[in-house]
């Protein structure tokens, strides 16, 4: 993965940085990916914690785009109450669907599972896991009548990856395990076997030219 513009100091409050989120962050770069995901490093929030790491992503055939995402590492190293922990992944996920698909009321519980499907199959430990699923529809009119209406899907979700030696969380796992998701929602097959515990909503909207 290519190194993120910018200098070190851009990961957080400036110079050296904690030696567990500099791991963290190698970990993140370093991690081995199923070849249909692009991924690059984007600028992180600033606020949320003292350092932080952004990857955006997205699914990809040939020219089109089948679902983009964010994932965020934040590192507090005092610790945070509301992680109960001083890591924390933030993300978010989107695709297109069917219409008729985004109607469907037990969407929104699929969705959820995809995404704690997706760390149980990697056998990753995680708490304080939170979030939304979000369906939204647009419907055109007007000089846009000729558009066909556009059904959508957001997650948005965040976790406390548990950590381990030296105070490392296990990242490259965790985004293995989001890209997982990533390509659950775009609708691709699992990249392996053992990853097919994940629910299936085998229908989505077709490719958006990118």
């Amino acid at each position: 993965m290519d190194e993120p513009k910018g200098t070190e100091g851009d990961l957080g409050q400036g110079g050296a940085l904690p030696p567990p989120f500099r791991s963290a962050v190698e970990a993140l770069r370093n991690a081995r990916l199923r070849p249909q995901i692009e991924m690059d490093p984007t600028p992180p929030p600033k606020r949320l914690a003292p350092y932080a790491y952004a990857l955006e992503a997205a699914v990809v055939d040939g020219d089109d785009d089948l679902a983009d995402g964010r994932l965020v590492l934040l590192y507090d190293p005092a610790g945070h109450d509301a992680w109960r922990g001083s890591f924390r992944l933030v993300t978010l996920v989107r695709a297109d669907l069917e219409p008729e698909m985004a109607a469907d009321p037990l969407l929104p519980d699929v969705c959820w599972s995809w995404l704690t499907g997706a760390l149980s199959a990697r056998g990753l430990s995680y708490g304080e896991a939170s979030g939304t699923v979000t369906r939204a529809s647009s419907h055109y009119f007007g000089g846009l009548s000729e558009r066909p209406s556009a059904s959508q899907i957001e997650i948005r979700a965040s976790w406390t990856p548990r950590e381990g030696l030296g105070g490392v969380p296990d990242t490259a796992t965790h985004l293995v395990s989001w890209c997982d998701l990533l390509a659950q929602v775009a609708g691709l097959p699992p990249a392996a076997p053992g990853d097919a515990s994940v629910v299936t909503l085998p229908q989505r909207r077709g490719p958006q030219s990118r």
